[in-house]
């Protein structure tokens, strides 16, 4: 039987839901940090963080710390889609479980970093999501694609190229225990050294 993105996105949840509950802190931290990091490097000013769902990584210490310095928004669910709006307190659950802020009027265009949980991901670094295509409608509607960073409590990678053409890669892959960027960065860091 091959391996197609439905047979894998239901391997990564079963991975993911299984995952023992006694270290999520501590993964949790990890990827905090981790990601701390990255966003040291990139000093970008408009960043979309998500609010997570229980089996996500929870990336709530490093939204909380970015808040101070940068512009935070995260996902407001519209339709088959969703918009930004910026982070405000109180959160409020919308049908699906999802915590999310406020509407807003605000028309947001541009960010410099988007930091996306995913549930698997595929050889070209492409988003294997809950199967709704959220994020992809919403990253078709850029005209210049931010730095995305991918997040998963635990890897679920294939080196098989699974995914449509219209999936979102990533820029960089976090995840408790590795760290993995595109081969063609990884061959120009080589070059430049």
């Amino acid at each position: 039987m091959s391996l197609t993105k439905t047979v894998f996105r239901k391997k990564c949840l079963q991975k993911i839901k299984n995952m023992p509950k006694h270290n999520m802190f501590y993964r949790n931290s990890i990827l905090n940090r981790r990601l701390q990091q990255e966003l040291k490097i990139i000093r970008n000013k408009k960043i979309l963080f998500y609010y997570p769902l229980p089996f996500e990584a929870d990336l709530k210490k490093t939204l909380f710390k970015m808040r101070k310095k940068c512009d935070i928004y995260v996902p407001f669910m519209q339709g088959k889609s969703f918009k930004m709006v910026p982070f405000r307190l109180p959160l409020k659950q919308n049908e699906f479980g999802i915590f999310e802020a406020g509407n807003t009027i605000k028309n947001i265009k541009n960010i410099d970093v988007a930091i996306v949980p995913a549930v698997g991901v595929d050889g070209n670094l492409q988003r294997v999501g809950f199967g709704k295509g959220m994020y992809d409608r919403f990253f078709a509607k850029f005209k210049k694609r931010p730095y995305t960073i991918f997040i998963q409590p635990e890897i679920c990678f294939t080196k098989k190229f699974i995914c449509d053409n219209y999936d979102v890669a990533c820029d960089l892959l976090l995840t408790p225990r590795a760290k993995i960027l595109p081969v063609a960065r990884v061959k120009q860091r080589k070059y430049r050294c």
